[in-house]
């Protein structure tokens, strides 16, 4: 019996993502690239704790001139947390969705609330009908959050501005995580630990996710 995906090696482990037996290099080698790793499995898992991501460089984040403080975070906790939850489900609803579309979705959704600080607005959708899809259940998503918001405080106390740095500070983490994996969903993967309930506290605040 050989590997199902070098047809050469013995095989030491069941793969859920190919539904078949595979070798310990080709485990390595194509977890997250041709295969979809379910997250899961126990080899992923282990995975993760093993990662070894590029650090960021600072010249190539986004929005740099967009300040996300630890008081930002903190204010807007709840926020926070219910929009990491509305991003999460969306794509674990969305056959097919990875870190990079979470980058394309949140690249465009940032470019959107960035036209409102200006006064004018402008909608910004990814050609990526994947990322486009996440967008359009965000923007759902923030909208439910200000109606429920109303109708408990009577107003809503949250800012476009506040909006936008959280997506800032969801881009940066995304960076953060990204395992230059085709397949990779080390972003949504840390998403949906740190938020796996409602009361869960934001990702500490480290310098290569705020920014001076």
């Amino acid at each position: 019996m050989a590997c199902a995906l070098c047809e050469t090696r013995r095989p030491r482990r069941f793969c859920p993502g190919v539904r078949g037996d595979i070798c310990t290099t080709c485990c390595g080698a194509e977890r997250e690239v041709t295969v979809s790793c379910p997250l899961d499995c126990e080899y992923l898992r282990e995975a993760r704790k093993h990662d070894r991501t590029p650090p960021i460089d600072p010249e190539q984040v986004p929005n740099r001139d967009i300040k996300v403080t630890d008081q930002l975070l903190s204010d807007n906790e709840k926020l926070l947390a219910f929009l990491s939850l509305v991003l999460t489900g969306a794509a674990s609803e969305t056959p097919g969705v990875v870190d990079s579309d979470m980058r394309e979705a949140l690249d465009a959704l940032t470019r959107t609330y960035r036209t409102l600080q200006s006064g004018v607005y402008y909608e910004s959708r990814p050609n990526n009908p994947l990322a486009a899809h996440i967008c359009d259940v965000a923007q759902a998503g923030i909208a439910k959050f200000r109606r429920d918001e109303t109708e408990s405080l009577g107003m809503t106390k949250t800012r476009d501005a506040d909006i936008l740095g959280l997506l800032v500070f969801l881009q940066r983490f995304e960076m953060d995580q990204y395992n230059g994996r085709r397949k990779g969903r080390a972003f949504l993967d840390a998403l949906r630990l740190i938020y796996g309930d409602e009361a869960a506290a934001p990702p500490a605040a480290q310098s290569s996710l705020i920014l001076p």
